[in-house]
């Protein structure tokens, strides 16, 4: 478990302060939207919540014939989240991290909105992937349950979608996300009240046939003679587990945390809430506000998902996605020392996976990496001031750069970003793999353009120069293995400010190779790079000994 003293996770970051850190979680679902504020124990590591806050937005209510988030819907999400910076504030939260999700994954102007909401309340907002949202799904209900290496089962209905995951403590073996969530169907397939035989009848038929896929993935992933157990999250699953409760025990328990139900109790309740009619499910003890309107269908998905993966029970979990956000951001931040699920190990096998799925020559596009790297760390606080992350940026943009091949030769820069931008990098938020995907585009031939539709998908000004001087190093790191032999060995950068100058020094691998092809490349691609840092580029090939 990530909130307990653990062997798993008990030792910290030397270089961290050894004091508690109070952080802000914010996660803007398809039905509402959920803050939860914690105080980190770096000495353990561990985090005690000590706020809720949610408000029932219904992001997920768009319209029917654009598809597009609704003006008064994002008026109040804004006033939500205000409010939400209000309370965090009020508790000496350092950092509030925001997440979205479906409804703003799909939402035409669903980045036009994140964009208003940074622009509005100074908040930034990470749009994240169907698969990220599972993996810190993923990371929350670790923090909140004890696996003991043992295969369990997790999902999450959502608003808009369903995450199955399938784990064991250790990385997760499948990570799954399904477009089927209590607000999208209720939205979709529900026009009567309480619901007819035939809309009941195509909903559990549409809801099997959406969830076989991932259920199939997930059982193709369990070992033989592994019995995993089910564990439910989030609003639809807590629900049903209080109502239960309630009703079975007289009371709620003081948690909900790790309460059971069956897939019997189950099928009981989807049998009563479908002959109700929404006054009527409103009226049941322990229903949330707004949440009768969307259970039976949530109901319906956890109960064709338990009958589809083959089990009887569920066991509910308090923690998901905005606790998961929390523990990402402890990995991230170096208080959770984990080989496992470190950040950047986890961007890391991402990338190497999509770059071999491609077929990207690893050899040739490592040498790419670490020229690229090597011109960032050696002009950073010179020509740029970029940190670690975008260090992290530009060196998954030079291992797929080329992956475009993997479709045509032919404008393969164009490929890779189409490749890159459709592809689920684990680790990385929307905005993250946008910038990797334009930095591959901008490898070679023009430079970012602001008529280019992919350059002005980067609504932060920040996010384009990025773009605009990182892959002005990629360039130069293409060119330096223009014929991937790996002719040079070695670069150093001198910067000369008073004259705008800068020399790069090459050493080749061997000593009687001119490089001819190298610095020919070198001389060709240069523009682009002295024009963006305002300097004159200078090559020189060096004989000597190497630095």
């Amino acid at each position: 478990m990530l909130n307990l003293v653990s062997a798993d996770y008990s030792s910290v970051n030397t270089q961290v302060v050894k004091q508690n850190r109070i952080i802000a979680a914010i996660d803007m679902g398809t039905n509402s939207l959920h803050m939860v504020i914690v105080r980190i124990d770096p000495n353990l590591p561990a985090f005690t919540i000590i706020a809720k806050e949610k408000e029932t937005v219904r992001l997920g209510d768009r319209d029917i014939t654009t598809g597009e988030l609704k003006p008064e819907i994002m008026t109040k999400a804004i006033a939500a989240l205000g409010r939400f910076q209000e309370v965090a504030k009020t508790a000496n939260a350092e950092t509030i991290i925001a997440v979205a999700t479906s409804a703003m994954r799909e939402a035409p102007n669903g980045k036009d909105f994140l964009h208003r909401v940074e622009s509005e309340l100074g908040l930034s907002v990470d749009l994240i992937s169907g698969q990220e949202e599972a993996r810190r799904i993923y990371l929350g209900v670790l923090s909140g349950m004890e696996f003991h290496n043992k295969p369990h089962i997790i999902i999450d209905i959502g608003g808009g979608s369903t995450e199955i995951i399938l784990g064991d403590s250790q990385e997760p073996r499948t990570l799954t996300s399904t477009k089927v969530g209590a607000v999208r169907l209720t939205t979709e397939l529900i026009s009567s009240d309480p619901i007819l035989d035939v809309e009941f009848q195509y909903l559990q038929a549409y809801v099997r046939g959406m969830l076989e896929r991932s259920v199939d993935e997930v059982l193709a992933n369990l070992k033989f003679g592994e019995f995993p157990r089910l564990v439910g999250t989030s609003g639809t699953i807590e629900t049903i587990a209080m109502i239960q409760a309630r009703e079975k025990l007289g009371n709620v328990p003081s948690t909900l945390n790790g309460y059971q139900f069956s897939l019997r109790d189950l099928e009981d309740w989807v049998n009563r809430l479908r002959k109700m009619t929404n006054a009527e499910r409103a009226a049941i003890p322990g229903m949330p506000e707004r949440r009768s309107e969307v259970i039976l269908a949530g109901a319906v998905v956890l109960q064709e998902a338990m009958m589809l993966l083959g089990v009887d029970s569920i066991t509910t979990c308090g923690r998901a996605l905005r606790e998961g956000v929390i523990v990402d951001w402890m990995l991230s931040h170096g208080l959770i020392e984990d080989k496992l699920r470190f950040q950047s190990s986890v961007r890391e096998r991402s990338v190497l996976k999509q770059a071999n799925k491609y077929q990207v020559n690893l050899t040739y596009s490592d040498r790419v990496a670490a020229f690229a790297l090597s011109l960032f760390d050696q002009t950073q606080g010179q020509l740029h001031h970029w940190g670690i992350n975008e260090r992290q940026l530009l060196w998954a943009a030079a291992i797929l750069h080329n992956c475009g091949h993997h479709i045509s030769h032919s404008a393969h820069h164009k490929h890779s970003y189409y490749l890159i931008r459709n592809s689920e990098l684990l680790g990385y938020n929307e905005t993250e793999i946008e910038i990797i995907a334009n930095l591959a585009r901008y490898h070679r031939k023009s430079p970012p353009k602001k008529r280019h539709e992919n350059y002005r998908n980067l609504l932060n000004k920040q996010h384009r120069q990025v773009v605009s001087q990182l892959s002005a190093l990629l360039r130069l790191a293409v060119a330096l293995d223009r014929r991937q032999i790996g002719a040079i060995a070695q670069i150093k950068c001198d910067y000369y400010p008073q004259f705008q100058k800068f020399n790069l020094l090459i050493y080749p691998t061997h000593p009687n190779d001119e490089c001819a092809l190298e610095l020919w490349s070198l001389d060709f691609k240069k523009a682009v790079f002295e024009a963006e840092f305002g300097v004159k580029l200078v090559t020189h090939l060096e004989k000597g000994v190497r630095v």
